[in-house]
């Protein structure tokens, strides 16, 4: 097996090509070695990256920019289809996942297929502004609320919808992450978050020790 730097190389190569096949390879080959979680870590989240870095600099087409995010989409699906050896146990609480004011899901796409593999239910909100996903948040009484945010004027979106959590549904629990998560390390602290994840393998640990703190359904 090739060191991981080539493999990223390649697997940015792959999708710099529109290769799905070619891609789906290479992280299917790495999950083999290592885990399928951290084949999603170490090949697509960096390669998504840069391709991000390039589109700016406008050294990479949008459409090869939309048609990678397409492409990695579904081989997260594929390669994150199976459940992992630390199934949830029978207690599961109501939680959703959602991406606030903005339409970039992939990271949304691989903690929901991290959760769910783990033997979670996680409803899929999609994306929505802070007001609406508040409104659902309690006309479906939620426990755990997960939501990511890739630009900080979104990540502080979730300021508000906390604040109009913190009457309507007090016990619910919001976890937060993404972009500006990561560079701003309090940052979470300040929009009223419960808990921050700094990459999709922190869901499980969370979501397992929020359901602790709240009277979770069977």
């Amino acid at each position: 097996m090739p060191p991981v730097t080539e493999l990223q190389h390649e697997f940015l190569d792959a999708l710099l090509s529109l290769d799905g096949s070619a891609a789906y390879r290479l992280v299917h080959a790495r999950s083999r070695v290592s885990s399928p979680l951290v084949a999603i870590e170490e090949l697509v989240a960096p390669a998504l990256d840069v391709l991000g870095k390039q589109w700016e600099q406008g050294s990479a087409a949008l459409s090869q920019v939309y048609m990678a995010g397409r492409i990695c989409e579904g081989l997260i699906d594929a390669v994150l289809d199976e459940p992992d050896s630390h199934r949830a146990d029978g207690k599961q609480p109501r939680m959703a996942i959602a991406v606030v004011s903005d339409r970039h899901m992939l990271g949304k796409r691989i903690v929901c297929s991290v959760l769910r593999a783990a033997g979670f239910t996680v409803r899929d909100y999609g994306h929505g502004s802070a007001e609406s996903l508040a409104v659902r948040a309690v006309e479906d009484r939620l426990d755990i609320l997960l939501l990511s945010a890739l630009m900080l004027p979104s990540a502080l979106e979730v300021g508000r919808l906390t604040a109009a959590l913190a009457t309507t549904a007090p016990a619910l629990r919001v976890v937060v992450g993404g972009a500006p998560f990561v560079f701003d390390a309090e940052l979470w602290k300040e929009v009223g978050a419960h808990a921050v994840g700094r990459s999709a393998s922190d869901a499980i640990a969370i979501v397992r020790r929020l359901s602790g703190e709240v009277p979770c359904a069977s």
